[in-house]
């Protein structure tokens, strides 16, 4: 895809996010959060959905669990600015409850833009919520984060005529919370995450492959 289609598909896509009304979510919130990072990334991260700082920064990860996320992707070899960060719902549930699945139904087609326009070659799913939605995907079913971190699943998006890997893992906030999860993170992003990322980026100068991401155009 050109660069300057892949930009405009984009601002208009993030214009769709800010002015969204499909579900109640845009009662409660400060500011949509639609992503960030360059628009050809090869690694692509999708959470969940907003928490408190990001509802009032408009950015993904940036409160506790996302200065952890930037540790664990320095153990998988990678940098925030060489990454797309998303989530399934773009707007903060009150009291950061999960997402409903009317919730994540009515923002999955934001998500399916996302990855057709940036076409990453691995996703990674923090948390059961983003796990069983990429597994949808794929057509895969889902039997839970206990059996399926850490395993590259491969598989196509069909909607999309894209093929991609898959790793689900805990989501970072879990860490903050249960103590016992951090090392289980850490070694899925040590392990897996890192091996499936080295063989994208190999051969490739990485200043190269950072495109242009959300904070270039607003």
């Amino acid at each position: 895809m050109a660069e300057r289609d892949r930009v405009a598909r984009y601002v208009s896509l993030v214009d769709a996010i800010r002015k969204c009304r499909k579900c109640p979510l845009h009662l409660h919130r400060k500011n949509p959060v639609p992503g960030e990072g360059p628009l050809d990334a090869r690694v692509m991260l999708v959470g969940e959905a907003p928490g408190r700082r990001e509802d009032e920064t408009g950015r993904p990860f940036v409160g506790a669990a996302g200065h952890l996320l930037d540790a664990l992707l320095g153990l998988a070899g990678l940098k925030r600015e060489e990454v797309y960060i998303t989530n399934i719902v773009k707007c903060r549930p009150p009291g950061n409850r999960d997402p409903t699945q009317a919730e994540i139904r009515a923002c999955l087609p934001y998500l399916l833009e996302q990855i057709d326009i940036i076409r990453p070659g691995l996703l990674i799913a923090l948390g059961r919520h983003a796990g069983r939605t990429l597994f949808s995907l794929l057509g895969r079913p889902w039997r839970g984060l206990s059996a399926e971190h850490g395993v590259p699943i491969r598989g196509t998006i069909k909607q999309l005529g894209l093929e991609v890997e898959v790793i689900a893992t805990y989501h970072p906030a879990a860490a903050l919370y249960n103590p016992q999860l951090r090392s289980v993170i850490e070694e899925d992003f040590r392990g897996s995450i890192r091996e499936e990322a080295s063989k994208l980026l190999a051969g490739r100068g990485r200043d190269a492959r950072r495109g242009r991401s959300l904070l270039d155009f607003f």
